[in-house]
């Protein structure tokens, strides 16, 4: 099989591949290690873009103050699922899924991420994206 993708804790932005050759960047922040990935967006009342959690396969929503849109990506980065979860949720694993996408509930379908859906993970500055899709 393919290597593996291994991404360090961090800003960066997330491409969003559409159907039409199209692009969208996202402002993006890695959760790679296990203290990263087990805070993740917990506490927080809004997040600028998206979060990244590397390895993962299913996430909850206890103890966080926001509904979120949560996309299970394979180990191509193919969307293989989309689901918003509000807080004091429990999301079920998902088999194929090998990296999970966070972001506030509603932002996911303004920047095209839904299944079936390609993202690329731009490593670097967050000022690379140009924040297209930015709720307010």
């Amino acid at each position: 099989m393919g290597r593996r993708r291994r991404w360090r804790d961090g800003l960066g932005a997330l491409a969003v591949l559409g159907p039409d050759g199209e692009e969208v960047r996202v402002p993006l922040e890695v959760a790679s290690s296990y203290r990263a990935r087990t805070k993740g967006l917990l506490g927080r009342g809004s997040v600028d873009g998206a979060m990244l959690l590397s390895p993962a396969n299913s996430v909850h929503t206890f103890r966080m103050r926001m509904a979120i849109d949560v996309a299970y990506l394979d180990r191509r980065l193919t969307v293989i699922a989309v689901r918003t979860m509000r807080p004091g949720r429990l999301g079920l694993p998902r088999l194929r899924a090998r990296h999970v996408l966070e972001a506030e509930a509603g932002a996911m379908d303004e920047w095209g991420v839904r299944v079936g859906a390609r993202v690329e993970v731009v490593e670097g500055s967050a000022e690379s994206a140009d924040g297209a899709g930015r709720l307010g």
